[in-house]
């Protein structure tokens, strides 16, 4: 039997599709091999957010080609998407699809196999208007399940080069995301992970439905789905009727991803993000009204070409006033390709370093001050894996739906369960909790 191997790079996107590619080639027989042992084909799954992901790329694929010159080594993802031909010169590699035709795969392998010449079969991806169906029953990890529910985006921010790597925005068919989540849910999985490139933008491109409307039917439709979490969503997307539905609903957790990137105006513009922080603050003070424990999580982009003290300070003081639960903070980083990295003004690194290093303290600041709003609180966890800083320790972590990380004293047969955590401790990035009980049994049905 033939041992295929897999390497996933970049976002939960790439993971998600990697199972997607995974359940091809089982159907067809395989069995999955370790990425670091001898394979008969090596699947790496690329990405190409930043000039880092690309030279990381690079350096997995030659990895592959050096454990197994005999393997058929198969590149797909973001960077062979936009870069097909760079991937094809790299010495070794014999197989190329982009972030499309991924169900061909196996097809290519075979026709690569009779003819035993290397094959670039990526396609325009801007041409396409089509979502591909890639089904996923299960995953490896055992505690929460991504479901992807649309490809590509129309933004064209200035620092990004993801709609050349992904296309324009394509929905999920709503019909497929409710048969696959009830799948998950069948599979025993309590929590879905809502995902795509530009999720929140889920229905732009359908006529008379809208994510609003998908987030409703996935409540009422999929019997079990103890647990729905949106993986991120721009503040233009929270439209009042989306709200409306977080407000009533009993399945969505209380916490949101909400990417600001800045928090000053000028910035913004520069960044062609297309909104401003008055409009960022007024959906903000809506959902406080509507959920007022809610976290929200954000990413920032630090030192973008331009960006004065001035700018920074803004920032600092819009994430500071308004709480934000956590943030992902990334130094700007050029991509080749980008309007942004070709701008003047590009802020030396230090500055960026430094500024970098403030907005953490801040994070860490605010993440505390959040989580000490619960402390003494029965919150309810699903427990993932056994506490990582201390494996023998009998303790294990997991995220409340809130979102905070808790350590607690459990049991192996817990884990993928929803348990009841009494937050004892707060701190950041963990907090610690005490067992109250297991309230899975509760609610299954008799």
């Amino acid at each position: 039997m033939s041992t295929v191997a897999f390497h996933t790079l970049g976002c939960k996107v790439n993971h998600y599709e990697t199972e997607a590619i995974w359940q091809l080639f089982k159907q067809a027989g395989y069995d999955r091999g370790d990425f670091e042992k001898n394979s008969d084909v090596y699947v790496i799954n690329t990405c190409t957010v930043t000039n880092t992901g690309d030279k990381k790329s690079r350096q997995v694929i030659r990895r592959a080609v050096r454990k197994n010159p005999d393997a058929v080594i198969c590149v797909t993802g973001c960077y062979a998407q936009t870069s097909p031909a760079e991937i094809m010169a790299i010495p070794g590699v014999d197989i190329v699809v982009g972030t499309q035709d991924r169900s061909k795969l196996i097809g290519l392998i075979d026709e690569y196999r009779t003819e035993r010449q290397p094959i670039n079969a990526v396609r325009n991806i801007m041409k396409n208007r089509v979502y591909e169906e890639l089904d996923v029953p299960a995953f490896t990890d055992r505690t929460r399940a991504s479901l992807k529910i649309q490809e590509g985006c129309n933004n064209f921010c200035t620092f990004c080069i993801i709609p050349w790597a992904r296309g324009l925005m394509r929905s999920r068919d709503p019909q497929e995301v409710i048969h696959q989540a009830q799948q998950l849910v069948d599979a025993g999985y309590l929590e879905i992970v809502l995902t795509g490139i530009h999720t929140g933008g889920y229905g732009e491109d359908l006529k008379d439905y809208n994510l609003a409307r998908l987030l409703r039917d996935l409540e009422t439709q999929v019997k079990g789905l103890k647990r729905l979490r949106i993986s991120s969503i721009e503040a233009s997307q929270l439209t009042d009727e989306v709200i409306d539905v977080l407000r009533h609903s009993s399945t969505i957790v209380r916490h949101l991803h909400i990417p600001i990137q800045s928090g000053s105006n000028t910035v913004l513009k520069r960044m062609r993000r297309k909104y401003t922080m008055e409009f960022f603050g007024e959906r903000l003070d809506r959902l406080r009204e509507a959920l007022p424990q809610l976290a929200i999580t954000s990413d920032v982009i630090v030192g973008f070409p331009g960006e004065t003290e001035e700018e920074f300070m803004e920032t600092y003081n819009f994430i500071r006033d308004y709480k934000f639960s956590e943030l992902h903070v990334f130094p700007y980083s050029k991509r080749t390709g980008t309007p942004a990295a070709r701008m003047e003004d590009q802020v030396p690194e230090d500055v960026k370093n430094e500024r970098v290093h403030r907005l953490i303290e801040l994070n860490d600041q605010l993440a505390k001050q959040y989580a000490s709003t619960f402390e003494n609180e029965v919150l309810e966890v699903i427990p993932e894996e056994k506490y990582k800083l201390d494996p023998n320790s009998g303790l294990y972590e997991g995220y409340s739906d809130n979102y905070l990380k808790l350590v607690f004293p459990a049991e192996e047969s817990m884990v993928g369960k929803i348990i009841r955590v009494k937050v004892v401790k707060a701190g950041y990035p963990y907090n610690e909790g005490q067992f109250v009980r297991v309230i899975e049994e509760e609610t299954q049905p008799v």
